[in-house]
């Protein structure tokens, strides 16, 4: 326990003024701030006043030392894609120390992940714009002062086999360090590195004039102690992914020799190609949907017919005749004996959604 102790002589008819001065911080009163406490006593001897008499005493104020790791942002898990790079989750941290202070960070996956994140870069983002731009990452935050606010971002990578519902999640941990020099990480505060509450000495044992001593106050985050100078978080991803099938179905339309009755799949006969491509139900929305079919040489494109593309599909799974005529699609009518290739790009495709692309070829 820290005491201060002055003795004042015996006095007869006292009356005790006290006066104290210290300015406000909405983390305490600054490290190292003295505070000074003046005492008057007024007496009289014999019914007459005598000369007042007073003494003073000053504490130096320690240092506190707090903070608070928060996601913020999204609410709950941020939505990802498979193959998505550089995803983003935010975070803010606050010190609430009643000093400034260094702030080492740290992310790490957490356990129990359905994934492996990779890539994991923390960041302050300079230019406000959401994304992680090379220059960005940090391992620390510099002298971040009493009551200051920093938000911290990381981005990581999410692999192409993660699936639908699928989550993972990222602990960032703050951990407190001594500031006071700008652009130089100072010693971290932990349990072994405070003081042991004599006011010579500072938080690494060292003779400290001022008397300030450090003290930790932190409370226990999602992946640290209570009084150990760190505070940690857990935000993470959830996997929004499509559920994307294709399924391919051909109808005979015509012959040389029946034509439209009963038509066989001989040469010279017409083949109506339906090609339906479905986004499951829940499934995230699939966007550039991209369809290429090569035609085997046996098979030679009707480039009259053209190609038709985000049509829908009948009650057995065959392409209705409402696609759009060659918009944003491609055939290549190559020579005899050589694939002819067909290619369009469908509209965005929701979730339970089919969509179609269909066109016609000649048996050789």
């Amino acid at each position: 326990m820290k005491r201060t102790k002055q003795l004042l002589g015996a006095v007869s008819s006292v009356a005790l003024i006290a006066f104290s001065t210290a300015p406000a911080y909405a983390a305490g009163t600054q490290a190292g701030q003295p505070i000074t406490n003046e005492v008057f006593v007024d007496y009289q001897v014999g019914g007459f006043d005598q000369t007042q008499v007073s003494d003073t005493d000053t504490i130096t104020v320690d240092r506190k030392i707090d903070l608070t790791v928060a996601e913020t942002g999204n609410i709950g898990r941020t939505q990802v894609s498979p193959n998505q790079t550089q995803a983003v989750i935010e975070f803010e941290v606050t010190n609430l120390s009643n000093d400034v202070a260094d702030f080492v960070l740290t992310a790490t996956p957490a356990a129990g992940n359905d994934f492996t994140l990779t890539n994991i870069i923390i960041f302050v983002d300079a230019d406000a714009d959401g994304e992680y731009d090379v220059g960005e990452e940090v391992t620390y935050l510099d002298e971040l002062a009493a009551d200051g606010v920093q938000q911290v971002l990381v981005a990581a990578d999410i692999p192409v086999t993660a699936t639908a519902g699928q989550t993972a999640d990222i602990v960032l941990t703050a951990q407190a360090a001594e500031g006071g020099t700008i652009g130089v990480e100072g010693d971290i505060y932990d349990a072994t590195n405070t003081s042991d509450d004599t006011e010579a000495n500072t938080e690494d044992g060292t003779v400290n004039a001022a008397n300030v001593d450090t003290v930790l106050a932190d409370g226990a985050g999602d992946d640290d102690a209570v009084e150990d100078g760190a505070f940690s978080d857990t935000d993470g991803y959830v996997v929004a992914a499509a559920d994307v099938s294709v399924s391919k179905a051909s109808t005979i339309i015509s012959d040389p020799v029946n034509g439209t009755s009963n038509p066989k799949p001989i040469p010279g006969a017409v083949v109506e190609y339906c090609i339906a491509v479905t986004n499951g139900p829940g499934a995230a929305l699939a966007t550039a949907v991209n369809v290429a079919d090569t035609l085997p040489v046996d098979l030679e494109i009707d480039d009259v017919f053209g190609v038709f593309i985000d049509g829908t599909v009948d009650g057995t799974g065959d392409c209705n005749a409402d696609g759009t005529d060659n918009a944003n699609s491609n055939f290549v009518d190559n020579a005899l004996g050589t694939p002819d290739e067909v290619s369009g790009t469908l509209s965005d495709l929701p979730a339970s959604t089919t969509r179609t692309l269909y066109f016609r070829a000649t048996i050789n």
